[in-house]
Parts: C-alpha cells; structure tokens; sequence
C-alpha cells in the first residue's frame, strides 16, 4: 500500500513539473500573471476599476491607516510598486493605479501623455474615489505628475514624496544625451536590449528567465508608439522641467529620495528639489545606496522605510 502511494505521488510531481515546464515554454504570460498575482496578495492589495468619463482606472487598493497614493514612472505600471507595497500595507491605505496610457488601465494618444495632462486625469480619479485627504508619492515620471497635481490641489496631499523624480534639471549624463538626441533608452526588441535596459535601471540587474523576458520584450514592442510619442512630448521644455515652476507652491512636507546610482535621474536633481521648496514647512532629502533609477523594485525595504518615515513623522 505504502509503495503504491509513493508511486502515485511520483506520478503526480511528474506531473506538475510537466505541467509547469508546458506553461513556461508555450504560456509564459500566465506564470508573469501569477507572480504579479502572488505578490498583491502577499501584500494584501486587490485589483479595482473604475470608469472616469471616458478613461477606465486600474488600480491596486489594500491595507490599513492613512491613505498613500502611489504613482509609477515612463514605462512602467502599478505592478512596479508590489515589492515596496509588501511593506507600505502595514502602516498605509495603499491606491496604486496604473496610469491612463500604461497597464490596464484606457489607452490614450501619446501625444496627450504629458506631465500635466496626465496631473489632471489624476484629479479626475481621485474625485471619483471621494478622497479628502491623502499622501501622494511618484516615482520618475509619476514623481512629476504628483508634484504638479500637489501644487494644484495643496488643500488636499498632506505630504509628497518624489523619488528619483522627474521634472527636474540635472547633470547631464547619457541617458539624458540620448534623450535629447531623439532616442529611446527604454525601448528593447530582442534579449541584448533588454539586458541593456536591466543595466541601465538597475545597479543588480535580477535574472529574468529567458522565455519571461520574451513576455516583457512583446509587451515592449508592441507599445513602442506610445511610448515613443510620450517621451517625445516629455522631452518638451514644459514636461522636462515641469517640477521647477510648481516648486514654490508646494506648501506640504517634502520629500526627496533617490539612489546614488541613478544612471537615469542624476541625483544632482536634488539640488533643484531643495532650492525651489521655498514654501515646504518640512523638506527631507535622502540618498539609498545598492540601487539605480528603480528602488521601488532593488530596494523596497530601504525604500518603504523611509517613506514611512518621514510620512508618520517616526525616527
């Protein structure tokens, strides 16, 4: 009896290891589906919609306390976020959404992408959620959004948080060379590109298997004309600097935390962060070290440390 047993649950291994090795060759997507899936669930995060006129909302909601919006960058979408939400959950009522244009959320002109328009779609969702009062944290592109949406609405954040921002001047350094000259540093087509991409955003690139990367390298192609017109209009003098007119009339705490390996956003942006805050009653700067342009995903603990930090006010 006992041998027949161990031969079933032999069976059954050979089974599931079939099974999975079968999703990993010819459905990859579904295994980048579950993990994403297992994550917001280790951060007890639930997936909502919600239809704003004619734009449909996809967003992350979970966890207890004091609401925290979070906003992802050029590229990106609300799945960025998961690791640093693991931590954030437990202090913060957490919307992450994903921002028109990127994710699930509705598909939207390139063109119409900027840094401003996208400040007052924002104010549109947060209306329709019937939200008062809440902090609001962007990294990279959304760090601009959520500086200019702050200066529009002081009465409603009670604190900013930018991480590795943009919208502000910097030394310049390649990616910023490159963007000028009309490319597209985040845009990858095949494996050598897209190892590329991991050197340039992250100070450990993590292993992608190959056929999960596949996933990621579609996904990429396939929104290239979007992505190429949004950081053309990004690189626009108003989207690029969008940061530094609304700097003076942020009258919230702020805060300014970046990686020094930033190979994206220069740190040195922390220098024009600190001079325009003429209004802050509360201006916190903070340097990560181990990470580059995305501490959300290299350093979540480190990043969701001080956060809540300087959001609760705690040492």
């Amino acid at each position: 009896m006992l041998l027949r047993r161990l031969k079933t649950l032999g069976v059954l291994l050979v089974v599931l290891v079939l099974g999975a090795c079968g999703v990993y060759l010819f459905a990859p997507g579904l295994l980048l589906r579950g993990d994403y899936a297992l994550q917001a669930w280790q951060a007890n995060l639930h997936t909502r919609t919600l239809q704003v006129g004619a734009t449909r909302w996809v967003y992350y909601e979970g966890g207890k306390g004091p609401t925290l919006v979070l906003l992802h960058g050029f590229g990106g979408s609300r799945e960025n976020w998961l690791p640093t939400a693991r931590y954030l959950g437990r202090n913060f009522h957490l919307i992450i959404p994903d921002l028109p244009g990127y994710g699930a959320s509705s598909p939207i002109p390139g063109a119409d992408a900027g840094i401003h328009a996208q400040a007052q779609r924002l104010a549109g969702f947060v209306d329709a959620l019937k939200l008062q009062h809440f902090a609001l944290a962007g990294h990279s592109m959304g760090g601009a959004i959520a500086g200019v949406y702050a200066a529009e609405h002081p009465e409603r954040v009670v604190a900013l948080a930018l991480l590795d921002s943009a919208g502000l001047p910097f030394q310049p350094n390649a990616f910023a060379r490159a963007v000028a000259a009309g490319q597209n540093p985040f845009a990858y087509s095949d494996h050598a590109q897209f190892a590329r991409f991991l050197r340039l955003i992250f100070v450990k690139p993590p292993y992608v298997p190959p056929r999960i990367a596949d996933v990621l390298i579609a996904h990429n192609i396939a929104a290239q004309p979007f992505l190429d017109a949004t950081l053309a209009r990004l690189r626009a003098p108003a989207d690029a600097d969008a940061l530094v007119p609304v700097l003076p009339r942020l009258t919230m705490p702020v805060l300014g935390l970046w990686c020094s390996g930033d190979r994206v956003i220069d740190p040195s942006a922390l220098d024009a962060l600190r001079k325009g805050l003429s209004a802050a009653p509360q201006i916190g700067t903070s340097l990560l070290n181990g990470c580059g342009h995305m501490p959300i995903m290299e350093e979540p603990r480190a990043t969701a440390d001080a956060l809540t930090r300087f959001l609760t006010g705690s040492p």
